[in-house]
């Protein structure tokens, strides 16, 4: 009767007590909730919504399904990072080793991905070695000695929110804003690093396509974020083109390697620069003016290329492709894809290139597919950049050569050519700090 009472309250709009969402929650998770019952919650919420109080009471019960991080053994302050992902979005690692190299320890949980927004993990298993799944004590050894260790998700972090987004999954309530920041928060208090930054997406490639609905969501996990005491910063970024030129596994880990070394410039660099800095910020490294020069700085003499270095041989990654990204493995297949007629790169239907990668190979399609880390798009022309008819737009590069007009097709709704130049695209669209939201 309770549960029926709670779905009657819920479906004309009213709010649920917080005894009402830990009753749901973790009888849900212990089986006692028939999924149609939850299902019919889940519904009820993504139409009537959540108030401020609801949704921290969603992330509360969440979190207390499951384990909760014990970073005690790691020294100084601990920022997490997250990002609500995107096309080519390979951030993770450049800021985690610009962080460790300004003093900062960076213990990083990663996840890996269905579709085509690769995980980060995947990316750095295309490392030959690289290893995400190694014991706590080495976790907690390798951060407080190199100074940053990226690592697969653990099972039991937020088991609730896993059981939920499955069912949210085919019930088209995963656009939900209260049910998106309690999924994600509730992950990222049970990590419990110091203090949170986000990193939310919008734009054509990211999931929140519009502006407002992004800020929105920030908001709202800013809100949780502080009500649990944490500091938290949220940015709301464009992804309304691929961040980089390489979007794939192995080819996003030699463009990674590229931006420690310097050598590459552009919207990656610039985002893993303010990301950096605003991490610093949070670990009371200084103002944010000071910190944006320290990240900088930090890029540009090397120190952080060599915590990269470093994580990925303590993680039992081979070195000398980090050393020489040109010995990575190639694909079999490489196919250019050039222009159609003479313009601008005026836009991209970011996805469509997200989907090409993902057709060749490099992204999953299902949780047991199998990844060919040699796969994936090489941009060979920029947002705004000219071209004339016949130039190289881009490489596709597989060992799957059967996918290869498939992917071609996708890649070429996914670039948007015309005779103008397009408008300038910013990098950050908003900042919210928990302590000013």
């Amino acid at each position: 009767m309770k549960m029926y009472e709670i779905l009657n309250k819920k479906r004309y709009g009213e709010a649920l007590t917080p005894g009402d969402i830990d009753y749901v929650v973790k009888r849900f998770t212990d089986g006692e909730i028939p999924d149609y019952q939850m299902a019919a919650l889940l519904m009820a919420i993504a139409i009537n919504g959540m108030d401020d109080t609801e949704t921290f009471a969603l992330t509360k019960s969440m979190v207390e399904t499951g384990e909760t991080a014990d970073l005690s053994a790691i020294r100084g302050i601990k920022v997490d990072k997250h990002s609500s992902g995107g096309v080519g979005d390979k951030t993770s690692p450049i800021v985690g080793a610009i962080v460790a190299a300004c003093g900062v320890p960076v213990a990083k949980m990663s996840g890996r991905s269905l579709g085509f927004s690769g995980g980060t993990v995947d990316k750095l298993e295309a490392i030959p070695g690289y290893s995400i799944a190694i014991e706590k004590e080495r976790f907690f050894e390798i951060v407080n000695t190199v100074g940053v260790s990226i690592i697969g998700q653990t099972g039991n972090l937020a088991p609730a929110d896993k059981k939920i987004y499955q069912l949210r999954d085919v019930t088209a309530t995963v656009e939900s804003i209260p049910l998106i920041a309690s999924s994600i928060m509730s992950k990222k208090i049970a990590g419990s690093a110091d203090a949170i930054l986000l990193d939310v997406k919008t734009g054509n490639g990211a999931f929140m396509k519009d502006i407002a609905s992004a800020t929105a969501l920030a908001e709202k996990m800013v809100a949780i974020g502080k009500r649990f005491g944490k500091h938290t910063v949220a940015l709301v970024t464009q992804m309304n083109c691929p961040l980089g030129n390489n979007i794939g596994t192995s080819l996003e880990v030699i463009e990674m390697i590229q931006v420690l070394h310097g050598n590459k410039a552009g919207r990656l660099k610039e985002l893993c620069c303010v990301l950096a800095a605003n991490m610093l910020y949070l670990a009371q490294k200084g103002s944010l003016e000071a910190c944006e020069e320290m990240a900088a700085q930090a890029l540009e003499s090397g120190r952080a290329f060599r915590k990269f270095r470093e994580m990925v041989a303590a993680h039992g990654g081979d070195v000398t492709l980090v050393d020489h990204p040109e010995r990575f493995p190639e694909a079999s297949c490489i196919k250019e894809v050039r222009a159609w007629q003479d313009g601008f790169v005026q836009g991209f239907q970011t996805e469509k290139c997200g989907m090409a990668s993902m057709a060749l190979g490099a992204g999953r399609e299902n949780k047991d597919a199998q990844l060919d880390y040699t796969a994936g798009v090489c941009l060979a022309k920029g947002y705004g950049d000219p071209v004339r008819r016949g130039d190289i737009l881009a490489s596709l590069h597989t060992s799957r050569p059967e996918t290869l007009d498939r992917a071609e097709q996708l890649l070429r709704e996914g670039i948007v050519i015309s005779g103008e130049g397009p408008k300038n695209l910013p990098l950050v669209y908003a900042r919210i700090d928990s302590e000013t939201v």
